[in-house]
């Protein structure tokens, strides 16, 4: 007999990826399917159905509505909402819904009222902190330290020491301890090397600044002065003062150089300061000065404690309307002005780039806005001194006529012809 010849076994063949990728994205449907089952299922509950004595598995009843007929073996569980002032805060099984009992106590306000799903949140209000019962006050840091964390409703203020180059110089809760300024990076030498509750204290050559520093028309000069110079001037009122003011006269030579270099306003000013400076000799005009010298000293004494950081004068000069004095200003006035001819010569180039502005009123509407910035309080506190000596120096000067008696009837002459 012939054998039959053996037909060779074919192996199964071997997936090809595309039937990977079908199998993998046929399990992957599987089991979003069951996800979104889940998702959209009630959670479910253990009942117990006293009718057929099963232990039954019903749906939950959502927040914000209660169980109002519990499931049986042949209905679902029947939920309904939360009347007014009630609420539910997860799913549920119970048969009424939770009163809003929360009341807000003293120092507290409503962050959250009542509604159908949480129960009414009330908050401390601001600058205090819930302990147990009780808002407390938030703790402020005293001088030397400075907040790490600020408080919030629900805790304190964390304080923490000044470490070595940062300073504190004020009882705060919510300023952080600050650096020292960098003297050299402005140019300036370290007069005082500051500690945990002062700053440094940065100067420059004192000969040098005295130089260069150049106020040319102090605070009280400027608030003397503008009394004489009319609203309204005219092309010639520069001559008209000019012949007018006793004593020696100002050359024809200088009173042309004043107005080639200045404004309308400030060439007025330039010259009475020209007057005053060559008249300074005259019996009339030295009681005069000395009143000048008095009302000065009393505006040093307010401003000449004051040692100011970079950031502190920059704040001041935004906190002033009209035209700003640019950080590159504030610079060079820090490095050629000592301590305490830097907020004069600030106030004195922002007079000059603002025109015809008043110093004292742009000075009392900074101090205004300065309660809005991280400002140290006793300068605010010095500049309002300054501003009221001021104000007492020119209210004098107009109760007495003015200082010139000669200048103040031309004034009403030239008042009269411009009109």
């Amino acid at each position: 007999m012939q054998r039959a010849a053996r037909v060779p076994r074919r192996s199964a063949p071997a997936p090809t990826a595309m039937n990977r990728v079908l199998c993998c994205a046929l399990v992957f449907l599987d089991i979003s399917i069951k996800w979104a089952t889940q998702e959209t299922s009630p959670p479910k509950y253990l009942h117990y159905d006293p009718a057929t004595s099963h232990q039954l598995m019903c749906d939950l009843c959502p927040p914000g509505t209660y169980v109002k007929q519990y499931c049986t073996a042949t209905r679902k569980t029947e939920c309904s909402p939360c009347p007014d002032q009630y609420y539910s805060e997860d799913w549920n099984s119970n048969d009424e819904c939770q009163y809003c009992s929360v009341v807000c106590k003293e120092l507290q306000y409503v962050k959250q009222e009542c509604n159908s799903t949480q129960n009414r949140i009330c908050e401390c209000i601001e600058g205090r902190y819930l302990d147990l019962e009780f808002c407390l006050k938030h703790t402020e840091c005293p001088p030397g330290s400075g907040v790490v964390k600020p408080g919030t409703p629900e805790s304190d203020t964390s304080c923490m020491r000044c470490p070595e180059g940062f300073f504190s110089n004020e009882t705060s809760s919510k300023t952080p301890c600050k650096k020292h300024t960098n003297c050299s990076a402005l140019g300036l030498k370290t007069a005082s090397k500051g500690n945990a509750v002062r700053d440094n204290v940065c100067q420059g050559n004192r000969d040098a600044s005295a130089q260069k520093c150049g106020i040319d028309v102090t605070l009280c000069e400027e608030a003397l002065f503008r009394f004489t110079v009319p609203t309204q001037l005219s092309p010639n009122w520069l001559n008209i003062l000019a012949d007018n003011l006793p004593g020696t006269k100002i050359t024809a030579e200088n009173i042309e150089r004043i107005k080639q270099r200045r404004s309308s306003q400030e060439q007025a000013f330039q010259l009475l300061k020209l007057w005053k400076q060559q008249n300074k000799e005259q019996d009339m005009v030295k009681k005069k000065i000395r009143d000048f010298d008095l009302c000065e000293n009393s505006v040093l004494k307010h401003i000449g404690q004051l040692n100011l950081t970079f950031e502190h004068l920059s704040i001041l000069m935004a906190s002033l309307p009209g035209k700003k004095v640019g950080k590159e200003d504030i610079e060079r006035t820090m490095k050629l002005c000592t301590p305490t001819e830097q907020i004069l010569k600030l106030l004195n180039l922002w007079r000059i780039k603002n025109g015809d502005q008043d110093t004292i009123n742009g000075l009392m509407f900074g101090l205004k806005h300065l309660k809005t910035y991280d400002f140290p309080k006793t300068t605010i506190q010095s500049l309002k001194k300054v501003v009221k000596v001021l104000h007492r120096f020119t209210m004098y000067r107009v109760s007495q006529k003015l200082f010139l008696d000669r200048v103040g009837n031309q004034v009403k002459m030239v008042k009269m012809r411009s009109v």
